[in-house]
C-alpha cells in the first residue's frame, strides 16, 4: 500500500529584535511571553527594558541528581538519574522618558512576570538564532522585582535581577515535528498497465528525534480501525551490555469499559504520552481503552527510532499522525 505524507505548514514568525550577545548562549535575540500571549523583547537595545548582560546564568546544560550504590570492591555504581528544575538569573534594566513613563513600563513588566504565580500559568522563554531556529523554555517567577534602591534609581530608570523557576529544565523546539503516516488506496498491478507501490506502508518507519533527550510524544489516530497497536524497538546498555528491548501499547475501542466498537472512518482518536492521556474526538475520556498494565507509553530517544505503527481493520484514510517538539539541554 503507497504511503502519504503531508507536509508541515510553519505559522506566520513573529518579529524577532537583532541578535546580540548573550552570556552562555552567543549571539541570540531573547524574547519573554507572557501567559496571555503577549510578546516582550528582551535584547531589543532601543526598547526601554532590555536585559542586561552582566549576570545572566542559568541558560546552560541542566543539573542531575545521581543515586549511587555502593559497590563492596570499592566506589559505586550509578542506580538512577534525576534531572532538576532549572533556575535562570534574568537582570533586567527599565526605563521611562520620565517618570510615570517608567513608571507605567515598571508596572507592566511586573504583571508580566508575576502572573505566571498568580495565574498558575508559565510564561516562555524564547531564545531565537541567527540562523532562524528557536528554542524555548516554560518559566515562572520566583523573585526578583525590587529595583535597587540606590539614590537616583525608581525615576527614570531601575533595574531587577529575577530569579525564573523552570520545572521542566530542557530547552523546547519552537517547530513541532510531524510524522504523517496514512494507507492510500491500493492500485491493480496489471491495471491499467503493470505499476507498484511504494515499499513503504502504514507500519514499519524510523522517526528521527534530533534532540538531546527523551521526548515524549502525541499520537493522532484516524479510522478506520479495529486495533491500533504502536511498537518501538531499541537498544538499551544494561551492566555494559546491549540488549535490545521492545515497548508497546495497544488502543482497542471496543474494550469493555469504552463499549464504541471499531473506529470509522473520519473517527479519531488522541494519546498523549505525557501526561498520559486518552481522549475520542469528543473529549471522551478513553484511557480504559488501553491495554493496562502491559501498556507502556513510551518516549522518542534521541537519534533514530525504530518504530512500527499497526492498524488492524485498516483502510482508506486510516493514519496515524505523531507530533513531537525536540527537547536540548541548552538554549
Amino acid at each position: 500500500m503507497p504511503l502519504i505524507t503531508a507536509p508541515y505548514v510553519a505559522p506566520e514568525e513573529p518579529e524577532i529584535p537583532p541578535p546580540v550577545d548573550v552570556p552562555e548562549i552567543g549571539y541570540a535575540s531573547i524574547t519573554y511571553i507572557d501567559p496571555t500571549g503577549t510578546r516582550w523583547p528582551m535584547t531589543d537595545l532601543a526598547a526601554d527594558w532590555y536585559t542586561l548582560a552582566q549576570g545572566v546564568s542559568g541558560l546552560g546544560a541542566a543539573s542531575y541528581t545521581l543515586t549511587s550504590d555502593a559497590h563492596p570492591r570499592g566506589g559505586a555504581r550509578l542506580r538512577h538519574v534525576q534531572p532538576q528544575p532549572r533556575n535562570i538569573v534574568w537582570p533586567l534594566l527599565v526605563k521611562g522618558a520620565d517618570h510615570m513613563e517608567f513608571t507605567k513600563n515598571w508596572r507592566a513588566l511586573a504583571r508580566a512576570f508575576t502572573r505566571t504565580i498568580t495565574e498558575q500559568r508559565p510564561g516562555r522563554l524564547e531564545v531565537a538564532r541567527p540562523d532562524g531556529s528557536v528554542r524555548w523554555i516554560y518559566v515562572y517567577y520566583q523573585d526578583g522585582w525590587d529595583g535597587l534602591g540606590q539614590i537616583a534609581t525608581g525615576i527614570t530608570w531601575d533595574s531587577a535581577v529575577l530569579t525564573l523557576w523552570c520545572e521542566d529544565p530542557y530547552w523546547v523546539d519552537a517547530v513541532p515535528q510531524v510524522v504523517h503516516r496514512e494507507q492510500g488506496t491500493g492500485v491493480d498491478f496489471l491495471q491499467p498497465y503493470p505499476s507498484v507501490s511504494s515499499g513503504q506502508i502504514l507500519g514499519a518507519s524510523t522517526v528521527h528525534n534530533a534532540g538531546d533527550v527523551v521526548v515524549w510524544p502525541e499520537w493522532r489516530i484516524s479510522g478506520p480501525a479495529s486495533l491500533i497497536t504502536f511498537t518501538a524497538t531499541r537498544t538499551r546498555f544494561v551492566d555494559g551490555e546491549a540488549v535490545v528491548v521492545t515497548e508497546s501499547f495497544a488502543l482497542d475501542p471496543s474494550a469493555d469499559d469504552i463499549g464504541h466498537g471499531n473506529l470509522l472512518a473520519g473517527e479519531q482518536v488522541i494519546v498523549r504520552t505525557d501526561p498520559p492521556q486518552v481522549r475520542y474526538e469528543d473529549g471522551t475520556n478513553w484511557f480504559a481503552a488501553l491495554n493496562w498494565p502491559a501498556a507502556v507509553l513510551w518516549g522518542l530517544e534521541p537519534g533514530d527510532n525504530e518504530v512500527v505503527f499497526q492498524l488492524d481493520g485498516s483502510g482508506s484514510g486510516s493514519a496515524v499522525d505523531l507530533t513531537f517538539r525536540p527537547r536540548y539541554e541548552t538554549a
